[in-house]
């Protein structure tokens, strides 16, 4: 009898781990690898990639290309500040479009004055390429971009897209929103896209005021906790290598997909990093939902 109460003890415990491991759901994020560069970085596999939830490791499951297809908001500023420099900003959008290569459903949205949606999401490149043959700077428009991410992130969520991404490229210059930073963060978050922000000039100007800092904020924060990149372009002849090196990027993702233990508090951040050295990840730092894609 003693006998075997311990098979059963031993038993037991070879099952438990089997158990947990069945409670684990995998969860799917999107991950971008970059050399020293900011060029992408393709070939990798789930054995490159380290993914920790509070701190506390998972285990990777899976990492190839990203496939869901992708959904950008171009948000073009064409305010007054854009006088000087409107053919390097239709020439930086025009080569992210151009780059993107019909990949992705893309709307086109101003934020001189107010949010103005110059053409609705479509994967008709050379109607996205025409909307964007045709901005100019509004005269006397001062830049509403908060305004406007809050706005395209509203919409987003209505979308439900599976890949959503908010794409700006702006000049530096006054901001007129009246939005608090975490107002606007809070949307940002709800539409789960991913922020990436090309500005152009000085990152000074009118530092002094409200609407710049809360800008400032949304832009720091907001790139890097949804693993969006930051990119700062002293002069305008600079903006369209940048902005085709952002579509690069978009385009050569990875899905990472990992194993997340069924608790009763969820976790709060994740960290994605990668084996090997020199490369940088851009993920972002608010934990996934568990759904993932449907595989064959």
């Amino acid at each position: 009898m003693k006998h075997w109460c311990v098979a059963l003890l031993v038993g037991a415990c070879c099952m438990r781990p089997a158990a947990v491991l069945a409670q684990a759901k995998p969860t799917n994020i999107h991950v971008s690898v970059l050399d020293s560069k900011g060029d992408p970085v393709t070939g990798l596999t789930a054995a490159d990639f380290v993914v920790k939830e509070d701190n506390v490791a998972r285990e990777v499951l899976k990492a190839e290309p990203a496939t869901e297809p992708l959904t950008v908001a171009l948000l073009v500023d064409d305010s007054q500040a854009l006088t000087a420099g409107v053919q390097f900003i239709r020439d930086g959008a025009r080569d992210f479009v151009k780059t993107l290569a019909g990949k992705a459903d893309i709307a086109v949205i101003t934020f001189g004055e107010r949010p103005t949606i110059a053409l609705d999401y479509t994967r008709d490149e050379q109607a996205v390429l025409a909307t964007l043959n045709r901005i100019f700077p509004r005269s006397g428009a001062g830049s509403y971009l908060l305004d406007t991410i809050v706005e395209t992130s509203k919409g987003l969520q209505k979308k439900e897209a599976a890949r959503p991404v908010i794409v700006v490229l702006m000049l530096e210059d006054v901001e007129f929103s009246n939005r608090y930073y975490e107002q606007v963060l809070n949307e940002l978050d709800r539409s789960h896209a991913a922020l990436h922000v090309v500005a152009i000039g000085t990152p000074d100007a009118g530092v002094n005021s409200d609407e710049i800092r809360n800008r400032n904020m949304v832009v720091a924060e907001g790139t890097s906790r949804t693993g969006g990149r930051r990119d700062q372009v002293l002069a305008l002849s600079g903006a369209p290598a940048r902005m085709a090196q952002l579509a690069k990027e978009l385009l050569n993702q990875y899905t990472v997909t990992y194993a997340r233990p069924e608790t009763l508090i969820p976790p709060e951040r994740v960290d994605v990093s990668t084996t090997r050295p020199g490369l940088t990840v851009r993920a972002p730092h608010k934990v996934p939902s568990t759904k993932t894609r449907d595989t064959p």
